[in-house]
């Protein structure tokens, strides 16, 4: 029961502990880190804490207890939540939580401190989640996760490559994305059907770039550019005005008629998005 429990969830758990050190090397948590020892009070007037989302039977866990940092561990499997707590006898400054995530208030976990975040994510929730992340994007200094190859690639995708899509830009508008370490299936029990990455996802993002923008808006827009990825923005477009209409705040935009989706920059969304504003006045 409790395999098909983990299955139904779409958990694959790291269990090759040299790419658990690989991992916690990357997101300097390892012992053998430089800032291992700074860890734990890393930026002392801006105290901060690690949360980890799927924290599984713990193989991580450990790694990020270990720092000194006070984390909270989030896991909604309550086989896993138990051995969990058993964890959190040898380290004081570990906090379980058995919740879902997507329903996890980041902020009073955080109670007041900077927050990192690590997680093993599964695969079919990779987006609800960082989208719920970026919600409390103004207190958060980096993500690291373990995510699917192709799914990180997208987060990392720029302006015209074949992954480049919604999920870029909103990934990019909050965050640094960078992939990391690709690690192989193998690595995982069960092992996946695809090949995984570490992603680190730094922020800000580019919207500390846009000055004040409308965040939500902004991405509403962007989905609405890209709902049939192979039309052009003015076709796309049809709900903002008529195709003139369109055309002349693409040329406002600095922004060729014939543009699609994917070739827009996010700074080039944002000026559209104003320029058919001013068209629509």
């Amino acid at each position: 029961m409790a395999g098909m429990t983990r299955q139904r969830l779409g958990q694959h758990f790291l269990a090759n502990p040299d790419w658990r050190e690989q991992i916690a090397r990357a997101i300097r948590v390892s012992a053998y880190s430089p800032e291992f020892s700074a860890s734990a009070d890393r930026g002392s007037d801006k105290p901060f804490c690690w949360i980890e989302i799927g924290a599984g039977h713990g193989e991580m866990t450990e790694h990020l207890a270990s720092t000194g940092a006070v984390v909270t561990a989030i896991e909604i499997d309550p086989p896993l939540v138990r051995r969990l707590k058993h964890l959190s006898q040898r380290f004081p400054n570990l906090n379980v939580i058995s919740s879902d995530v997507l329903q996890a208030d980041i902020a009073e976990i955080a109670a007041g401190r900077r927050v990192r975040v690590y997680g093993n994510l599964p695969y079919y929730i990779t987006s609800p989640i960082l989208h719920h992340l970026f919600e409390f994007a103004s207190i958060i200094d980096e993500i690291d996760i373990v995510i699917q190859l192709e799914v990180a690639e997208r987060l990392a995708a720029g302006p015209g490559g074949r992954d480049y899509g919604y999920l870029s830009v909103a990934t990019q508008l909050y965050s640094r994305p960078e992939i990391v370490l690709k690690i192989p299936r193998d690595a995982f029990d069960p092992p996946p059907e695809v090949a995984s990455a570490l992603v680190t996802l730094r922020l800000p993002g580019q919207d500390a770039k846009l000055g004040d923008i409308d965040k939500k808006a902004l991405l509403d827009f962007v989905k609405e550019c890209f709902a049939q990825k192979r039309k052009t923005l003015v076709n796309n477009l049809r709900s903002k005005g008529n195709a003139d209409t369109i055309r002349a705040a693409l040329e406002r935009s600095g922004i060729r008629a014939d543009a699609r989706a994917e070739q827009l920059s996010l700074s080039e969304f944002a000026a559209l998005e104003r320029a058919l504003e001013a068209e629509s006045r």
